[in-house]
């Protein structure tokens, strides 16, 4: 497969690399999370002076977005990036920030990141990764197309729903579950068989909700990550001055990263507030039916995953 080599580095830094990593991303290439990396790589030049290029291969080009870590494992490529949702079944502490209604803010999930991130490095490693940084999606908010003041408000409404997890929040709810793909939401709104759903403001953005939606809620229901990561075998190959420079760039990537998710999230907030959707607060009677469903969450996550979920959980729950 011919390679994709999207500027990760000046043409004269490749001319002379000593080392060519190939990093697999299913995103496409005007993601924020693709362009992070490609300035992650970007930084990578010019720390080790040309010493070692990324080949970014982005939108599935060299594997598919959930068989990236495998791919990095067999060799197919020396590092890749995936949501981490996708590794759950491989690795269940993965699955931490993809719980509902745990975290509220970003100064949330990047605590709920730290108490997550020793055990999940433990686990790439035994499966022969290295752990190079993290960085979240916006934020999934509550769409709406009309009000909702309270729990009782969802009962009967169509809700969208794409995994298990949203269509046990559907069902908590009293909502009817609705199975619709990404790429049929704007259709399904349009036919009314959609009433609300939770995903982000950047993803209503690019489906133009507006007009059958009329009311959005940043409730931060979960604060999914993509990780970045590289096989050890490569990792350990480089000089040690090498592998500094690109932990120092994987750390400067995470906090950009981190910074260019919550900016995104705002701007695509002010973006549907802009086409007429009206950005409201929950109610506390809400707030506080789906903080109860969080604790019920977490609690089945705890007892499905053992004592590493306690190692996360105990002390994000201790009074700060």
């Amino acid at each position: 497969m011919k390679a994709i080599l999207i500027a990760a580095l000046v043409a004269a830094g490749a001319a002379h690399a000593q080392t060519s990593w190939k990093l697999a991303t299913g995103y496409r290439v005007e993601s924020f999370h693709t362009q992070n990396i490609l300035q992650f790589g970007r930084d990578v030049d010019t720390a080790t002076r040309g010493g070692l290029l990324i080949q970014v291969y982005p939108n599935n080009t060299l594997a598919k977005l959930a068989d990236i870590s495998t791919a990095v494992q067999q060799g197919k490529a020396e590092a890749g990036e995936t949501i981490m949702t996708s590794m759950v079944k491989e690795m269940p502490l993965a699955g931490a920030d993809s719980i509902p209604f745990v975290v509220t803010s970003y100064k949330d999930a990047q605590r709920l990141w730290k108490l997550q991130r020793p055990g999940l490095e433990k686990h790439f490693s035994e499966r022969g990764l290295k752990l190079l940084y993290a960085v979240p999606w916006p934020p999934q908010g509550l769409h709406s197309n009309k009000p909702v003041r309270g729990p009782t408000d969802f009962r009967g409404t169509q809700m969208r729903t794409y995994n298990q997890t949203t269509l046990r929040i559907a069902e908590m709810l009293g909502a009817k579950p609705v199975d619709v793909a990404m790429v049929d939401v704007g259709k399904a709104l349009a036919e009314g068989r959609m009433d609300n759903m939770i995903t982000s403001a950047l993803t209503g953005v690019e489906n133009k909700v507006w007009g059958p939606i009329k009311y959005y809620y940043e409730i931060n229901a979960w604060f999914p990550k993509n990780a970045v990561f590289v096989s050890n075998k490569a990792f350990d190959a480089l000089k040690p001055e090498a592998r500094a420079a690109v932990l120092k760039a994987a750390a400067e990537a995470e906090v950009r990263g981190w910074q260019a998710s919550q900016a995104l999230a705002a701007s695509a907030t002010e973006e549907l507030r802009a086409n007429g959707v009206k950005i409201e607060r929950i109610s506390p009677e809400l707030d506080q039916e789906i903080k109860r469903m969080g604790e019920k969450f977490s609690r089945e996550w705890i007892r499905s995953v053992g004592n590493e979920a306690n190692d996360i959980f105990v002390p994000y729950y201790m009074p700060q």
